[in-house]
């Protein structure tokens, strides 16, 4: 699968030590709060264990499954949200954790959606985001790389559902997708 980048990004050191800078910035920005935080599956779950590891207060976790792209490249511009919360939020800090912030456009629906249940407070933590392509202005609290308008798979991120065990983060072939 690894033969099939074009090239890599991040490695596994790179991920590593950013999950443990961002794990300290949220330890220290939520000491002492009710904490939930909420992977977006699928593609966060990598990030989402290795982060969650590496912050050092009690917290909760729950997760949601909502996507805007089936298995094309491109935004379809609606969002389907496929799983809920099991936990209510009222009243506690949430905490959303997302593989990469792309159009923007899932990520503003499910932030819109989740303000109504009045937690304390909503904030997003993303790995990665793609500023280039946004098409909803979206406020990221914690963010681990800006990067270009490239298509990455790996460390969660996919292609049609294949590619998200990949230990990396690359650039894929566009003769694989086009």
């Amino acid at each position: 699968m690894l033969n099939d980048l074009a090239s890599v990004m991040f490695d596994e050191a790179a991920l590593a030590a950013k999950c443990r800078e961002m794990g300290q910035e949220l330890t220290r920005d939520y000491e002492g709060k009710d904490l939930l935080v909420v992977g977006i599956l699928k593609g966060s779950v990598m990030f989402f264990a290795d982060l969650v590891r590496q912050i050092n207060v009690p917290l909760n976790i729950d997760f949601m499954v909502a996507s805007s792209y089936g298995s094309g490249t491109e935004t379809s511009g609606k969002v389907n949200i496929k799983k809920d919360l099991d936990a209510d939020i009222k009243g506690r800090h949430v905490l959303l954790v997302e593989d990469i912030i792309d159009s923007g456009v899932t990520m503003s629906c499910l932030m819109a959606e989740l303000a109504k249940r009045e937690p304390a407070s909503i904030r997003l933590c993303a790995l990665l985001s793609k500023p280039s392509r946004r098409q909803v202005d979206v406020q990221i609290d914690y963010c681990g790389f800006e990067v270009p308008d490239e298509f990455l798979v790996g460390y969660g991120l996919d292609y049609a559902e294949k590619y998200r065990n990949l230990p990396v983060i690359g650039v894929l072939k566009r003769e694989i997708y086009s």
